[in-house]
């Protein structure tokens, strides 16, 4: 009767092991991936939204047009 007890003992460890390290421990890995990739997604779209205050796209712009030369077409 012992050896039918620590038999059924050691079978529910090893499912409680493969439990564990094959659908729980991925499981965890896999969110916690997800989360961090999830937190970057946002940051960058933050950045995009909120430029830094030093960057200016409209000064470049009024720049550039003061230094437009008209085109001419020159005929031969």
């Amino acid at each position: 009767m012992k050896l039918i007890g620590l038999i059924a003992e050691l079978f529910v460890i090893y499912i409680l092991f493969k439990l564990v390290f094959e659908f729980i421990l991925p499981l965890y890995r896999a969110s916690k991936q997800m989360n961090q990739k999830m937190q970057e997604f946002q940051q960058q779209n933050h950045q995009k939204q909120n430029p830094e205050p030093g960057f200016d796209n409209k000064s470049n712009v009024n720049n550039t047009s003061k230094d437009y030369i008209d085109f001419e077409e020159i005929k031969s």
